[in-house]
């Protein structure tokens, strides 16, 4: 149980009515040693080179000392400069003392709710809420976080912002604390097996994060005036070895995989996918961050399974949904991780509320047309890279592409037998690419409009690109290298009569010209 924020007068402590809050409130006072702690971590590497290199001079110390004051003083200006309140009609927040920052967000504008509690946060009870609207086009509009109020109270956000209404609190007599009144139980959906740590070698994310922590290294190595980077490119472009370069190829492999369980574990610790009573989906997942992520299930407008290579190979899947407020990338849109393929086609029919998941449909292949153009963009890129290093380069390069020529036209290849599309009553489904095969099913009611591309060698093959727009989501979603006559075809059953006024029937057309 936490206890309400010391404010100082004239203004009210954290909110404890069931009204919206319709005055101004500060956030909770204990993100004074919350920020310090998570910001902390970023800036220990700098401390600990001021404090330990060196001969020991007064000025490190007097500068790590100095550093961690200025940590202390930019978070109390935040707290102290800060206010929100939520009215019937918009959320708002004020912040910054030179420059004054001022937020708002229209109540009926929010489309996603996200609550994430760092480690600084869970020691403290408090959770940050990100309130999104999806305008993620326009850089610095996509709503606003309240950093950081008390767990309880995030939770009452949730219900409240989501809900476009109020979320109830018990009332409490004098002299005892108010506990909130029960919720309808929600409904399960998925949840984390452990099985499902099979699939964390075969995501590469343990490659992902030897890169993230080689990069941040690299940054910390070039402000000593060391570039490990540089020199180490340098050394094998003077002293080229094959076994060299296999055998770094390997290790880094080996350690990839060693690294991708325990931050598969991080990043979906405790995953819960339910339907809540107040008619949202929510993920919530993480071990030392934890994360929710709340979407309005009448703004769900399909779902994408996602199949990375190795994943596929292992016959495993991801769920991501197609959604508005939600872009298609980074892990927001996630619903269900790394898992097998029958599971995300079971999450996927209960998220959809269908007798058969869409996805599952047996798709209409492509053209012969559309395998020549996937192996020439597979291929010639390779060539080109192979021909100019043999010219230009030392003579160890260019074998390098011709080696990776027989796995782009593998690649190409299978990126050609992944393309399909369908149609069903509810959902047209497509399926493009190779390396992360997708398959998005989108209902057929949240498409707006269509984009047709037709390039100089798709022309001259038959084909087309038809891209379904849609509010929600990647905003376009494509059937790629489609026959024209299909393509047009499949647009106007899709969605009957928004392209059907641009078309022209080859017989009237015909018999025009015979006429003439």
């Amino acid at each position: 149980m936490t206890t309400p924020a010391e404010v100082p007068a004239g203004l009210p402590a954290a909110p404890e009515f069931t009204e919206p809050l319709q005055e101004w409130h500060r956030l909770h006072v204990r993100m004074l040693v919350v920020r310090p702690l998570n910001e902390g971590v970023a800036m220990l590497v700098p401390i600990l080179v001021l404090l330990f290199t060196g001969n020991g001079e007064k000025w490190r110390l007097i500068a790590s000392g100095a550093t961690v004051a200025m940590i202390l003083a930019f978070s109390y200006l935040i707290w102290r400069t800060t206010r929100y309140r939520i009215t019937e009609e918009k959320v708002e927040l004020h912040t910054g003392l030179l420059t004054r920052k001022q937020l708002a967000v229209p109540r009926d504008r929010i489309r996603t709710v996200d609550l994430t509690s760092k480690p600084g946060h869970r020691i403290f009870g408090l959770s940050a809420v990100r309130i999104g609207t999806g305008q993620q086009d326009v850089p610095g509009t996509d709503g606003l976080t309240l950093d950081a109020v008390t767990q309880q109270e995030a939770e009452r956000l949730r219900l409240v912002l989501l809900q476009k209404g109020t979320a109830p609190r018990a009332v409490a007599s004098e002299g005892e604390s108010a506990e909130p009144v029960p919720l309808p139980e929600s409904e399960v959906i998925s949840q984390l097996d452990l099985k499902w740590l099979k699939y964390a070698p075969l995501s590469l994310s343990g490659l992902v994060a030897i890169g993230a922590v080689f990069g941040v290294l690299s940054n910390y190595a070039d402000d000593l005036g060391l570039h490990p980077v540089q020199d180490l490119w340098e050394w094998l472009f003077e002293n080229p070895s094959l076994a060299l370069i296999a055998a770094f190829l390997v290790g880094l492999a080996v350690v990839g995989l060693i690294l991708s369980v325990p931050l598969y574990i991080l990043q979906f610790w405790n995953y819960r996918l339910t339907r809540e009573p107040d008619g949202t989906l929510r993920v919530q997942r993480g071990l030392l961050t934890t994360r929710s992520v709340s979407v309005e299930e009448q703004r769900l407008r399909g779902v994408d399974i996602q199949e990375p290579l190795l994943v596929r190979a292992g016959k495993g899947a991801k769920l991501a949904a197609v959604t508005t407020g939600l872009g298609s990338k980074g892990e927001s849109n996630l619903l269900l991780p790394p898992a097998p393929l029958s599971v995300a086609h079971q999450v996927s029919r209960d998220v959809l509320k269908v007798g058969s998941d869409p996805t599952t449909l047996r798709l209409r292949k492509h053209p012969f047309a559309a395998l020549r153009r996937s192996m020439f963009r597979h291929t010639v890129p390779w060539v080109v890279i192979a021909v100019g290093l043999a010219i230009w380069a030392p003579s160890w390069a260019w074998p390098i592409p011709v080696a990776i020529l027989p796995f782009a036209a593998l690649v190409g290849w299978d990126n050609y037998r992944s393309l399909g599309n369908a149609l069903d009553e509810r959902y047209l489904v497509t399926r493009n690419n190779s390396l992360v095969r997708s398959t998005v099913a989108l209902q057929r009611t949240g498409i707006i409009g269509w984009r047709i591309r037709r390039s100089f060698f798709q022309r001259r093959s038959g084909l087309m690109t038809i891209g379904a727009t849609t509010a929600a989501g990647a905003g376009v979603y494509h059937v790629t290298d489609v026959g024209e006559s299909h393509g047009l075809a499949l647009a106007d059953e899709a969605v009957p009569d928004l392209l059907r006024p641009f078309l022209v029937d080859s017989t009237v057309d015909d018999q025009a010209e015979r006429n003439a």
